[in-house]
């Protein structure tokens, strides 16, 4: 598979926007592991593989044990491996980029709400957009591993 264009150097501008996004939701006051997870298992559904890897690589950085980090596609079924609020997370985040199939049922948004604050609720749908953002313009633009290394 080869790269198609360049989306960052032939649109500097818009970039930049996602970019701003990206930086204010670092300082959104959500965890940062917990947006990564979230980043990651987007990345997941949608297959992309730069951002799989990418992902992969920070979580793995900022210190998340790899027995971990390989239950994310499953981590309904890997028991308390997850945190009640990164389960919560990694639900909201799946029926939000799967909203064409699930519409986004008001009993996944009560258990987010119930657990998520009214901002952090905000803040993480921002997070998982952008992701889903990111993810189209890898795949459909061929962006892979090895692409963003050479």
């Amino acid at each position: 598979m080869s790269n198609r264009i360049d989306y960052a150097q032939v649109s500097p501008e818009v970039y930049k926007a996602f970019g701003g996004v990206y930086v204010n939701l670092q300082k959104s006051g959500l965890a940062k592991g917990l947006v990564d997870l979230v980043y990651l298992r987007v990345s997941q559904i949608n297959g992309c593989a730069f951002c799989i890897d990418m992902h992969s690589r920070d979580l793995l950085k900022s210190g998340l044990a790899v027995d971990k980090l390989v239950l994310v596609p499953v981590w309904r079924e890997a028991g308390d491996v997850f945190t009640r609020r990164e389960r919560v997370a990694l639900a909201w985040a799946e029926t939000v980029t799967c909203v064409a199939q699930t519409g986004v049922p008001d009993a996944e948004y009560e258990a987010t709400a119930a657990e998520f604050s009214e901002k952090e609720l905000a803040d993480l749908t921002y997070a998982i957009g952008l992701m889903n953002a990111f993810n189209r313009f890898g795949v459909a633009f061929r962006l892979t591993p090895s692409a963003a290394k050479a």
